[in-house]
């Protein structure tokens, strides 16, 4: 009988390292699904909780972050391109235009999980990234979460009605409060079986690595 390997991928919508992380991740449990079974659960992270609507210049917000030069982030943009690619993610070639709260985007995550199933979430993590990092297009513009929501195969009338209330705010909160309780101050962090923390976007092969330890131990 094949061990489950239960996975907590602790990011944020925001977060273009997450992509990375999650496509290595996906390229990793695709190796290993002869081997174990494997149960993701995407949980929220808010790099930005405190953003206004209508978001920052994302050139302006990422060098009074980090203190770096709009040369040097171009730079690091485009090295970020060229790893998310090899993850399975195609980058706007001109980047994110501005950085948004992700507030609502994690409450649909949440319902997804809830309401349907990890594989639905999964799919919908996934476009959420896509609609932010690979078509570059505004978040806090419903319409563009909502077509989010379709391309997962999701309710979009019932998203709707999420995001026209405050559905699975606390639920959000609570489990954001969870892992920034635990310590966890950066993403994408990476939770195996509720004791191994793997942090950052890591390579294919070491989440390998971790899945053989982990199915050696049973």
């Amino acid at each position: 009988m094949k061990p489950t390997i239960k996975i907590d991928f602790v990011s944020d919508v925001a977060c273009p390292w997450c992509a990375v992380g999650l496509g290595n991740l996906n390229q990793a449990i695709s190796q290993f699904g002869d081997q174990a079974n494997f149960e993701v659960h995407f949980r929220p992270f808010e790099l930005n909780p405190h953003m206004p609507k209508g978001g920052q210049d994302a050139i302006e917000h990422l060098t009074e972050k980090y203190g770096l030069t709009a040369e040097q982030v171009k730079a690091n943009q485009a090295n970020i391109r060229a790893k998310a690619l090899e993850a399975g993610f195609q980058f706007h070639p001109e980047g994110r235009k501005r950085v948004y709260n992700t507030f609502d985007a994690h409450r649909l995550i949440h319902w997804a999980a809830q309401e349907y199933d990890l594989q639905k979430q999964a799919a919908l993590k996934t476009e959420l990234l896509n609609t932010y990092f690979c078509l570059a297009v505004d978040l806090d513009d419903h319409k563009n979460l909502i077509d989010a929501v379709i391309r997962a195969g999701l309710d979009p009338n019932k998203a709707q009605e999420i995001l026209s209330s405050d559905t699975f705010a606390n639920a959000v909160r609570e489990e954001e409060l969870t892992y920034t309780s635990a310590g966890i101050s950066s993403v994408p962090s990476i939770i195996l079986n509720e004791q191994y923390l793997m942090q950052g976007a890591q390579p294919p092969e070491a989440f390998g690595k971790a899945f053989e330890q982990l199915i050696e131990r049973g």
